[in-house]
């Protein structure tokens, strides 16, 4: 029976290797959807390696799966570097959430003093805090404080069941990403 428990280890401990394995080197081809996936498939059987948990929510922010951030956040708490990932993952879940909900709702961000990240929703939530109190538009328009020929468009595209905040990434004036949420 002994001989069996210890072969049933070794070879689970071999598969969640190989899905390790597998989404890093779907990271590094920045194939950060499998990635995303295979992390969040074997997230539970993975749920104290650390390593894992960053690779998992890097692939997830890479692929704007932001939701998927929440449960890194609350999991990375043994390292210094762990701690500052899981900070870095809740402030940007945090402004998607503000950002969604003004758009949305009308809620008021002009009061909100938050720390910021280099990634995409950050910086469209921060110059969009800086219009302060404002009437609705259907489009909003932001330059990248980094790099003046980076824009950004900000809207709402409405569908049946539920609205999704759309921020486009223009370099001058050619697209070059978008970035779906809701």
């Amino acid at each position: 029976m002994r001989y069996f428990i210890v072969t049933v280890l070794f070879f689970t401990s071999i598969l969640f290797a190989d899905s390790k394995q597998d989404m890093f080197q779907l990271y590094k081809s920045e194939k950060y959807k499998q990635a995303c996936q295979i992390g969040y498939d074997n997230l539970k059987a993975n749920k104290r390696d650390e390593e894992y948990i960053s690779l998992f929510a890097f692939s997830c922010l890479y692929s704007d799966y932001i939701d998927r951030l929440s449960a890194p956040a609350a999991l990375l708490k043994l390292t210094k570097e762990s701690r500052a990932n899981a900070a870095y993952f809740a402030v940007i879940v945090m402004q998607k959430k503000l950002l969604y909900h003004s758009l949305v709702d009308g809620y008021e961000l002009s009061k909100f003093v938050l720390p910021t990240t280099d990634y995409v929703l950050s910086k469209v939530f921060d110059a969009y805090t800086k219009l302060g109190k404002h009437k609705p538009k259907k489009f909003y328009f932001f330059k990248d404080p980094e790099d003046e020929k980076i824009t950004y468009k900000l809207y709402l595209s409405k569908d049946y069941k539920i609205n999704k905040m759309i921020i486009e990434e223009y370099y001058d004036t050619i697209a070059i990403k978008r970035h779906e949420y809701w």
